[in-house]
């Protein structure tokens, strides 16, 4: 029987969902089930007034948490420390992993599970679920590179200024200055921490040098700070000419002071440990290298699922689509083999803008029209529509040349911030037209942008859920929302549906290739050719990919495994319900709580399953 797109989909989850498995925990108060459910009854008010104690409890941590983070303040739209940086030394990081334990604590001695409602009760388990894991992995904490090409304070330092960091006043603008002369100690810090990796024998790769070091010049060679904080001064309406100059001389001072050598410190340390860098390129060489990848897939996945199994699924899924793709390789009349298909597309000039600033402007203006096309329609798959707008941007120079394909920031709460959806347009050849669709629908709407935006502005839950992230929720949902608007006729041209086909494909290759190098140990050359052969992607966009891999073990790993997990428990309540089944509802029920390991995601869709069938 020729099974459908989306039945051959489902069946790389039989996998997963066999070995998908809820968080567990330590804590004495878990909820029991079955026969083991306590005899205790609650009356209404005693559930209320414990929930409500629960709830205090989990704001309290939250603010004292943000109360100690100037820079997640001003993601936050906030103003109270933003003349200040985090505080990124290890100290800081114990002291910080000893909040979490005395948290946890008094969360499992001061709060009856038994007596809370089933949201709190819900909101309880992500609390001991995270705090778990933030000790848990602890002593992973040296396990990473944090200067690398997709991104460290090299880059996060500018990005995080011109971003986030609003310009209001004077006193932001005097803020902003602060800041500026605080990045010397914070790369200070960031130099004692490389060291101690590299006393662990925890070094980069050697490609990552070229990236690091070209882009820490590029920061101190060019303007990109200066003419951002003068733009940002110039806007100010209540100052004068030698008001606006004094402020740009004292920031330009602050750059040359304390900015500059801050990096030329960071360039000369680089430079000298990339004499000890090699080509090995997977988490394998580090010590107990295995385990941290185990960890690591526990963590990006939020199952139980391993190495091996992961890599299977991928294989199944390339497969698959491949399969699809012949598909409309006669639907279009091409005669050739999938690999001359794949030729065609990466080289025919009707998919390509002109690589030029018109191509470009072309690029985004397209961009902002497909997504305003889909926001026309929302009404079609949710009930629940986010407040906050969302706009489309080119990644700036000064990081387009490392940074990926594309990404998304999530709007200020406060709403002086839309969403942003960033297309990287540094090669219009690695932006081809018929991927466009997908890529629009995956970081904006109805991707990234519904999600995180939704799940801010949700009512009735605690802050560390509404700002909390699971990748594999969070970027399964991505993924999804590609193959979503399939089902709505917004790929009509088969050329289009083989750019989302061809976008689902590099995320299954990523089951492969990031198992492949961290688990299999292969060779950084030997991902980028599994792609090359694999998919119609530019060599380009092969070589980014797999040096992703290798600076993020386990991440890219998330998508497919999230999105499988999403359409699985779609299919189970569209057979458990039959003509009661409403996608707006599901999608609700996916969107409502927040952010979740796919586990509890599951459990939430059951409870709505049983409902429906009361």
């Amino acid at each position: 029987m020729k099974l459908t797109p989306l039945a051959c989909m489902l069946s790389s989850v039989l996998l997963l969902a066999s070995c998908s498995q809820p968080p567990s925990t330590d804590s004495p108060n878990t909820a029991k089930t079955g026969a083991e459910q306590q005899a205790t009854e609650y009356s209404a008010k005693q559930v209320a007034s414990e929930s409500e104690k629960a709830n205090a409890f989990f704001e309290q941590v939250f603010n004292q948490s943000v109360s100690r983070s100037p820079e997640y303040q001003t993601y936050l739209g906030m103003k109270s420390d933003n003349d200040k940086w985090d505080d990124n030394s290890d100290e800081n990081a114990k002291r910080e992993l000893e909040f979490t334990r005395q948290d946890l604590e008094k969360l499992q001695n001061t709060i009856n599970y038994d007596a809370l409602d089933a949201q709190t009760q819900l909101s309880y388990d992500l609390f001991v679920e995270q705090a778990e894991r933030q000790i848990r992995d602890f002593k992973w904490r040296f396990h990473n590179y944090p200067v690398n090409q997709m991104f460290g304070m090299q880059s996060d330092t500018p990005s995080f200024l011109i971003n986030f960091h609003r310009v209001d006043t004077v006193d932001d603008a005097k803020a902003y200055v602060s800041r500026l002369i605080g990045v010397e100690p914070r790369f200070d810090n960031l130099l004692t921490g490389l060291k101690t990796r590299e006393d662990m024998n925890i070094i980069p790769p050697k490609f990552v040098f070229e990236h690091v070091i070209r882009d820490s010049k590029n920061i101190i060679q060019d303007s990109t700070i200066i003419d951002d904080f003068s733009k940002k001064v110039n806007d100010l309406t209540d100052l004068d000419d030698n008001q606006r100059a004094e402020l740009v001389s004292q920031a330009q001072a602050a750059i040359d002071q304390h900015v500059v050598p801050a990096y030329q410190k960071l360039i000369a340390y680089l430079v000298e440990l990339e004499k000890k860098a090699d080509d090995r390129d997977g988490a394998w060489k580090f010590r107990d290298g295995a385990a941290f990848y185990n960890n690591a897939l526990k963590n990006y996945t939020t199952t139980d699922l391993t190495a091996q199994q992961i890599h299977q699924i991928g294989l199944d899924e390339v497969a698959r689509i491949h399969n699809e793709m012949h598909e409309i390789m006669q639907q279009v009349g091409f005669e050739g083999d999938l690999q001359a298909f794949f030729q065609f597309m990466r080289e025919d000039e009707q998919f390509y803008y002109p690589n030029t600033d018109e191509g470009r402007q072309q690029y985004l203006d397209e961009a902002k029209t497909l997504i305003d096309v889909v926001k026309g329609r929302l009404d079609e798959l949710f009930l629940t529509l986010p407040k906050a707008d969302m706009i489309v941007k080119r990644v700036e120079p000064f990081r387009e040349k490392s940074a990926g394909k594309a990404f998304y920031n999530r709007p200020a709460p406060d709403g002086s911030r839309p969403g942003i959806y960033y297309a990287n347009l540094y090669n219009m050849q690695d932006m081809p037209t018929y991927q466009m669709k997908a890529l629009a629908y995956h970081e904006g709407i109805p991707g990234h942008h519904m999600q995180l935006a939704i799940s801010q502005e949700l009512e009735g839950i605690p802050k560390f859920r509404k700002y909390g992230s699971y990748t594999a929720y969070t970027e399964g949902w991505g993924l999804y929302s590609e193959f979503t608007p399939k089902e709505m006729g917004l790929y009509g041209n088969p050329y289009d549906d083989f750019g989302r086909l061809a976008m689902e494909l590099w995320r299954a290759c990523r089951l492969v290739v990031d198992t492949g190098i961290h688990y299999k140990q292969w060779t950084r050359q030997q991902g980028i050719d599994y792609y090359v052969q694999n998919t119609p992607n530019p060599l380009g966009d092969a070589v980014k990919m797999v040096e992703r891999h290798i600076v993020m073990p386990g991440q890219a790993t998330a998508y497919k495994i999230g999105m499988l997990k999403i359409l699985q428990l779609r299919e189970k309540a569209k057979k458990a319900l039959s003509d009661q089944f409403d996608i707006r509802e599901y999608h609700d029920v996916v969107l409502k709580n927040g952010p979740l390991p796919l586990s509890v995601l599951e459990a939430q869709v059951d409870k709505w399953i049983a409902s429906k069938q009361a």
